[in-house]
């Protein structure tokens, strides 16, 4: 690929810091934005880096004065807000300007839990029971929502909001869980039937044409008997809790006829919402092989060593081809045009 001009739109206290030399990086919370900003600028491109909370006034200006070739799209909410995050893609599309990852349309569509998993229902995709509770509101459960079910933010994404506490096993429970979600979180909650099975995550990339990463999947070799073994925020984010009961992710121990499976549901999924640039589908397997899709992420994690990144290399993409595949995704996709 020829040398870009890259404006990197990352939150403003995700910029990483000039100077790093006494700084733990891998611990750092802007680890992601630092990984691809300073790996675009080892590759060759020319990085300028725009920190944005709740504010696009700097953007346009920015892009006349820099010139860039493409937006690199690192921001995942814009004051605060998840599901505002496709109003910045949406205004870079005004501006014509071209940027990486997931259109505005397919933003939506994932970000709400509900309605994807109406939308996957409908194309026969399989997705667990599930009801809404909006805030002010308590859970009245249907007959086919049969305890344990696992409660979650409507929009919230990263395991935010999600603890032990979070699968409950009766009413009381419920409630409770349903009111932290409320008052924590702000968010109407999701209550789903709790799949006890493997976690499952496929990355995949792609506009039009779409390239699937190998299945990988959440170990918790050493979780005691006693917790469920699901994606928690302790789980995804402290490296100490990870150590402490053996939770990794590695490529899937399964038999090449449930990988294809899998991969053609993410694919199926994928298209279904209609995501572009990359994503990142979530699945649970249950015992008897049953397969559930619990969500899509669009513009996934892009750490260096985290699931999509680490996905990508086994299947031969490297750290650096990963990230100029997305820059040439971005750079070919065009928004539909009925007009």
């Amino acid at each position: 690929m020829k040398k870009l001009r890259i404006l990197a739109l990352v939150h403003d206290h995700l910029v990483p810091p000039a100077d790093t030399t006494e700084i733990n990086v891998l611990e750092a919370e802007w680890k992601m934005e630092y990984d691809v900003i300073e790996t675009l600028r080892e590759i060759g491109h020319d990085v300028r880096v725009l920190g944005i909370h709740d504010d696009l006034i700097g953007i346009r200006p920015t892009i006349g004065l820099f010139k860039p070739h493409i937006i690199f799209n690192l921001m995942e909410a814009f004051a605060g807000v998840t599901t505002f995050d496709q109003n910045v893609v949406s205004y870079l599309e005004l501006l014509r300007m071209p940027y990486t990852g997931c259109n505005p349309r397919g933003l939506i569509l994932a970000r709400d839990k509900a309605l994807s998993k109406k939308l996957l229902a409908y194309h026969r995709i399989p997705v667990p029971d599930f009801t809404v509770v909006r805030r002010g509101r308590k859970p009245m459960l249907s007959k086919r929502l049969q305890f344990p079910l696992i409660v979650k933010s409507l929009f919230f994404e990263a395991s935010a909001g999600i603890s032990q506490a979070s699968v409950v096993e009766n009413a009381d429970q419920l409630v409770r869980r349903v009111q932290f979600i409320h008052d924590n979180l702000g968010t109407a909650a999701i209550v789903e039937q709790f799949i006890d099975g493997r976690e499952l995550y496929v990355g995949v990339m792609g506009n039009e044409r779409l390239d699937v990463f190998p299945v990988w999947e959440m170990s918790f070799a050493q979780m005691p008997d006693n917790r469920w073994r699901i994606a928690t925020e302790r789980v995804k984010w402290s490296t100490q809790y990870q150590k402490k009961h053996g939770i990794m992710t590695e490529a899937a121990a399964l038999d090449a006829g449930a990988i294809d499976r899998i991969q053609r549901i993410a694919k199926r999924t994928y298209r279904a919402l209609d995501l572009s640039g990359y994503a990142r589908i979530d699945i649970r397997m249950d015992d008897e092989g049953g397969m559930f899709v619990l969500e899509a992420n669009p513009n996934p994690n892009l750490a260096y060593g985290e699931d999509f990144a680490e996905s990508g290399e086994v299947s031969g993409v490297s750290y650096e081809r990963l990230l100029d595949r997305i820059l040439t995704l971005g750079l070919r996709w065009e928004p539909e045009r009925t007009g």
